[in-house]
């Protein structure tokens, strides 16, 4: 599907942030979220967590980041309804990612 309005995005982001389960909460609190239309070292890039894991951090490490890609999640769904279950998988796959889960157990839980 073509790329959505940016402030439509926001908000299913904002909602997929409100979908979390509560053991991945803490792991926002040194997290901050943004969204970009496409990654330009991995196209097909859907979110992408830069950091520290809050299992390896410390106090006085700056914040982590989670990016969103808009364009390359619009153009892996078809429908509106499949870009939100999307975009809630990407969230919480990245989040996760922040929490200290690797890939592997990502994908046991169905997160992968």
């Amino acid at each position: 599907m073509e790329p959505i309005p940016l402030y439509r995005f926001e908000r299913i982001v904002k909602d997929a942030i409100d979908l979390i389960p509560d053991e991945l909460a803490p792991a926002l609190d040194n997290v901050a979220i943004v969204i970009d239309d496409y990654s330009t070292e991995e196209p097909d890039l859907l979110g992408l967590f830069e950091g520290i894991p809050i299992t390896e951090s410390l106090d006085s490490d700056g914040p982590s980041v989670i990016t969103i890609f808009r364009h390359t999640l619009c153009a892996s769904v078809d429908t509106d309804e499949d870009l939100v279950n999307e975009v809630v998988v990407t969230v919480i796959h990245e989040l996760a990612h922040a929490a200290g889960i690797e890939d592997e157990r990502l994908d046991e839980l169905g997160w992968g």
